[in-house]
């Protein structure tokens, strides 16, 4: 079997992404005279940060799963975890406090680990790991419904889009 990436579902990408800017961007705009250099320099940091954390992808392969970071920016992000096929004994499914349920691969060792559920492809993950675990996974659901990644999005293109106009205005005023 050849290695099967999954990346973060581009929904819940674009999502965490606009939010972080509809929430960071007008900070530099409303700050004093004195701390605007500071705020636009840490802009890009900020979101350079962002980038590196929706940037988590999930490796099926023929040894095992892996979940981690690509290369630019596992240096910074040392999270992330690894594990053979013959290594996982189990599912553990968890009651969030939002009313969903995540599950925790389980292992021989007691350890726990846990399943990626905002992957793209989500169902076509699921498929080839239960068929290499051997697991049954037809009770997992994603973490969330899409339409409340999809709501945030547009409240999300909304500010975005009302902070950019606040902005052309203000600069037609000066």
């Amino acid at each position: 079997m050849t290695p099967h990436r999954y990346p973060m579902a581009p929904l819940i990408r674009f999502t965490l992404i606009s939010l972080y800017l509809a929430l960071v961007l007008p900070l530099p705009l409303l700050a004093p005279a004195e701390l605007q250099p500071w705020l636009w320099a840490a802009l890009p940091m900020g979101l350079a940060v962002i980038l590196a954390l929706v940037s988590e992808q999930v490796e099926l392969s023929e040894s095992g799963i892996r979940v981690g970071h690509p290369a630019w920016c596992s240096w910074l992000l040392r999270r992330g975890w690894q594990l053979s096929w013959d290594q996982i004994t189990g599912l553990t499914p968890v009651a969030t406090s939002q009313g969903g349920r995540v599950f925790y691969v389980r292992t021989q060792e007691g350890s726990a680990y846990l399943l990626p559920q905002r992957v793209q492809a989500f169902e076509a993950f699921l498929s080839r790991f239960s068929q290499q675990s051997g697991l049954d996974t037809s009770s997992i659901g994603r973490i969330s419904p899409p339409w409340t990644y999809q709501l945030l999005a547009a409240l999300c293109a909304l500010g975005l889009a009302g902070e950019g106009l606040t902005g052309f205005l203000m600069l037609q005023q000066r």
